[in-house]
């Protein structure tokens, strides 16, 4: 009898749900309702550092306004539970001990030095950084003796020679020369696993029967194939997705292109639009429709019609399949329902009210001062961002500023102020010598709704893409940063402000 198909997706709550992971979980969904199987969210929060409960809601809800629901998780439960890997530690180190015991896994006691000059010596002699083993020829006495007082982290033991293969099911045979794996890290010295050592843990204790995910995984397979096989585990099925692209090819990036799914619901778009365009992501229907349901997707969906070629993620293509959804699939009062829930609901406007009530003199005050909460992108001219500032200054800050906006864990106006506070306080600028700049960049105006509470309403992806649409304003009137300019201001800032977040 053939198992039932299983599917998944696994995020990491560490920052706002990707458009990739919509992309990756429609596939997932579509395959496993075309064979009647089930589709699972687990969360892989094993990040201590980075995850949060407010990225793993978040991850929750981006998805299901999306339009993109599971049939077991965190969140509705099921029969293979727990869904997050912080509540599985337990079963992961039973199989890590097993590893050590049968002698396919050892433990490491490098120091963080020793490693680090390691690679620096490889990276010398232009060889590809990886680690040497040194830890690999102790003995199993010295390993748990030295584990009772030094931390440790376990390995992998790779093979020396030969190539793994492995099948995939848009690529065909897959080989890879064992040479090119590094003795990969599968329990940190916390006490946690990586992401190689519990993904196949959960795969198989989940009975999940088709792994569909990321061309970038690849790479990765030989270690999945060898954990499963020194656990004595049947593999799963392997498909490998194309990423994401920008137009110019280049793999989509939040430098590049919005990438957070709240993006586009925050500027106005139709989940079932945005699902549509995702479906078009490298796949046709065979009568060519390019609108389609989500249903009409899942009844013609094979993995095999998905072309490997990079789809390009194109925004004013978007847009226009978005125009089609409100004026062919809509009725009018369809189109006014959603925009009543969209953002002309009283929560939202109770939001921006008391920001400008203190401006108002008739109702029709209020949504000249309010626009800018309610479009995708404002206007203005170059001459109105610069103001009053030296030529070199406005991309700078901008630029700044956009680095600083990626740190903040919890978007809030308070937070949103000292961020510029520090900003003045390093540039040695006083706050209303720099704020202009700002207010223009969100609002299109010198005079707009108070600075920092709007952006703490606007939200971080639309915020991010109105620093960037400045910033190539810029750069188009001449007034942008260099390749070299914007690296020597990446040591400049890392100087100043600390290390950056991509």
């Amino acid at each position: 009898m053939t198992a039932p198909v299983r599917t998944r997706i696994a995020p990491s709550p560490t920052g706002a749900p990707h458009l990739g992971t919509a992309y990756m979980a429609l596939f997932n969904l579509a395959y496993a309702r075309k064979h009647g199987g089930q589709f699972i969210l687990r969360i892989e929060d094993t990040d201590r550092q980075r995850s949060s409960k407010e990225s793993e809601q978040a991850i929750f809800d981006a998805l299901k306004w999306a339009g993109i629901e599971w049939d077991e998780g965190p969140d509705c439960g099921g029969p293979h539970g727990p869904y997050r890997q912080s509540e599985r530690l337990d079963i992961y180190e039973k199989e890590i001990n097993r590893l050590l015991e049968q002698g396919d896994a050892y433990r490491c006691f490098c120091t963080t030095q020793r490693l680090n000059d390691l690679r620096a010596q490889q990276m010398a002699d232009k060889q590809t950084p990886r680690y040497d083993g040194h830890c690999l020829s102790l003995s199993a006495e010295e390993s748990a003796s030295r584990a009772q007082s030094e931390p440790f982290v376990v390995r992998m033991k790779i093979p020396d020679s030969g190539t793994c293969q492995f099948h995939d099911e848009l690529r065909g045979e897959v080989s890879i020369d064992w040479s090119q794996i590094d003795h990969q890290v599968i329990r940190k010295s916390d006490g946690f696993p990586t992401y190689r050592l519990a993904n196949v843990v959960d795969d198989h204790s989940m009975g999940i029967t088709h792994v569909i995910r990321g061309e970038e995984w690849i790479s990765s397979g030989p270690k999945h194939v060898l954990l499963y096989e020194q656990l004595g585990w049947q593999a799963p099925i392997f498909a490998h997705l194309p990423l994401l692209r920008n137009p110019d090819k280049s793999k989509l990036s939040k430098r590049k292109n919005p990438t957070g799914i709240f993006y586009f619901r925050d500027a106005g778009f139709l989940p079932e639009a945005l699902l549509n365009y995702l479906g078009m992501m490298g796949y046709t229907l065979p009568d060519q429709r390019e609108i389609f349901s989500l249903d009409e997707l899942v009844e013609t969906f094979e993995l095999k019609r998905i072309s490997l070629g990079g789809p390009i993620f194109d925004l004013a293509k978007l847009k226009w399949l978005n125009g089609r959804y409100l004026r062919e699939k809509l009725e009018p009062t369809q189109v006014v329902e959603r925009l009543l829930d969209w953002k002309a609901n009283p929560e939202f406007l109770g939001k921006i009210m008391p920001l400008a009530l203190q401006r108002l003199e008739t109702f029709s005050d209020f949504f000249p001062l309010a626009q800018f909460l309610l479009n995708e992108q404002p206007e203005y001219s170059v001459e109105k961002l610069t103001g009053k500032l030296e030529p070199a200054q406005p991309a700078r800050l901008l630029k700044i500023a956009e680095w600083e906006l990626e740190k903040i864990p919890n978007w809030d106006r308070d937070a949103i102020s000292s961020l510029f506070q520090r900003i003045a306080e390093v540039e040695e600028m006083k706050l209303k010598q720099l704020l202009p700049l700002f207010f223009v960049a969100m609002s299109g105006s010198t005079v707009s709704l108070p600075l920092f509470d709007g952006l703490a309403i606007l939200g971080p992806d639309l915020t991010r893409m109105r620093l960037r649409y400045a910033l190539e304003k810029l750069a188009n009137d001449g007034q942008g940063l260099s390749k070299k300019g914007l690296k020597g201001l990446e040591k400049e800032y890392a100087s100043a402000y600390g290390n950056r977040i991509d």
